[in-house]
């Protein structure tokens, strides 16, 4: 056992109250009554990274939230070690469905229950105290590192994005290191070595120019209602196959490899179902549970707005229907066709009694590492130590854009060394972290900066 690695297991306690005193920070980035709670974020992660030992750390003023880097340069000859992660987090809202509340972290059976615990506070704050133990142990880093932590992960990351190209050189390394992703199991790590890219939309169905009494108007006037379930209704089929045109062509086909690899993915999925309180399992039945989850696309409805839902009756019928609805995408399906394929298809099937506006809001291409690099070694090797078990290899559903765009912008392959659990709850009331992860994370960064550097 290194002398870091000793270090960090015996300052668990300062670990565990500084991450609690961050965690106490409303940062939601996408609502603006927290604005100055985010700045105070970022201020208080850039002191921490400074006591850490970190230089060169500054607060980067942005068109909205702030981005914070540091950097330690100092490792002649040796990789140097892009790491990401941000202290922004989604909203807390319904608060009533909170055990404890969102911003006072609670601990109840070794969990961290907290808004921002698992995403991403919790897991961008252990690289930070890895490379504080690395130096008090040793006066210096195995390698070099850069930080570039951002305040607008959940508010679609637009500044960082910017921010990238701008900054080719300052942010200039030989690989990227993130942990924003999940183990399957306690005890069970795991190296995320594929995601999912995005295309968000946002969509308007507009009918009349007022809100209308059903009973004077409906059956002549047609409701924005009733238009926006047919057109949902075209999108999927029955078994989850997206209708629209085209929608598959670049689909990039899994390998026999890749899906004897995830065949091996030690995948429960009465366990699975038992957590997500789903009664059946549910998708393209040509495709196993764990392809569905990580290697197929998805087309999903994440809201909709519209009409009366207040309690008591009003027969309407609305002016305006507004929809959220998001496709998860896969290798080679590039956000831009797809946004402009699903355009087209839903201007096909919206009848001449309604008009459709429709707003591309986000996107990212999927993303693929390579599983022979040396960091990926590296951090296999790390967790081999740390957990005393041989991590899988896995690729997650969900999006992190800017892996794509180190890929794209920095050519920098990503190491997704994630410590959440599929049971953290993450976007939802309740959100936690299995503080064991948390220590034990901390000490297998240590161990990746220890073996990259070999």
């Amino acid at each position: 056992m290194s002398k870091a690695v000793e270090l960090a297991q015996a300052n668990q306690k300062d670990h565990l109250d500084e991450l609690i005193e961050f965690l106490k920070i409303p940062s939601v980035s996408t609502q603006p009554q927290h604005d100055e709670d985010v700045k105070t974020a970022a201020s208080w992660l850039a002191d921490k990274m400074t006591k850490a030992g970190l230089e060169n750390v500054h607060v980067v003023e942005t068109a909205k939230h702030p981005l914070v880097y540091g950097d330690w340069l100092h490792a002649e000859g040796q990789p140097t070690v892009l790491v990401y992660g941000h202290y922004d987090v989604q909203p807390a809202e319904p608060f009533e469905l909170w055990e404890s509340p969102p911003f006072d972290p609670a601990i109840r059976d070794d969990f961290l229950y907290a808004r921002g615990s698992s995403d991403d506070k919790g897991q961008a704050y252990i690289h930070v105290k890895a490379i504080e133990a690395l130096l008090q142990a040793n006066g210096r880093l195995p390698v070099n590192v850069k930080f570039i932590v951002e305040g607008e992960e959940e508010s679609g990351g637009a500044s960082l994005s910017a921010f990238i190209p701008q900054n080719k050189e300052l942010l200039a390394a030989d690989v990227a290191l993130v942990s924003d992703t999940a183990m399957p199991k306690v005890g069970l790590p795991a190296v995320t070595y594929g995601l999912r890219g995005m295309c968000y939309i946002l969509m308007d169905i507009k009918g009349p120019r007022r809100d209308l009494h059903s009973g004077s108007f409906g059956g002549a006037v047609n409701n924005p209602l009733n238009v926006l379930g047919h057109i949902i209704a075209k999108l999927k089929d029955e078994n989850g196959h997206i209708l629209i045109p085209g929608f598959y062509d670049k689909v990039r086909p899994l390998t026999d490899e890749e899906r004897d690899l995830m065949a091996k993915f030690p995948f429960d999925e009465e366990a699975w179902k038992a957590e997500m309180g789903a009664p059946e399992a549910w998708g393209e039945p040509e495709f196993s549970i764990v392809e569905r989850l990580g290697a197929r696309p998805t087309l999903d409805v994440h809201g909709i707005i519209g009409g009366y839902t207040g309690p008591g009756g009003k027969t309407v019928l609305p002016s305006t229907v507004h929809t959220k609805i998001s496709m998860r995408l896969v290798p080679d399906q590039d956000p831009k066709e797809i946004a402009r394929l699903f355009t087209t298809y839903v201007n096909e099937i919206t009848p001449p009694s309604v008009t459709v506006d429709i707003q591309v809001r986000g996107g990212a291409p999927a993303t693929i590492s390579d599983l022979n690099n040396p960091a990926m070694e590296a951090a296999v090797s790390a967790l081999e130590l740390t957990f005393g078990t041989t991590p899988v290899f896995m690729r997650e559903g969900g999006s992190i854009p800017v892996v794509g765009e180190f890929q794209e912008v920095l050519g920098l392959e990503t190491i997704l060394m994630g410590f959440g659990l599929p049971s953290d709850q993450i976007h939802a009331p309740n959100e936690r972290f299995y503080l064991p992860n948390y220590y034990q994370g901390i000490e297998a960064s240590i161990r990746f900066f220890e073996a990259y550097a070999k």
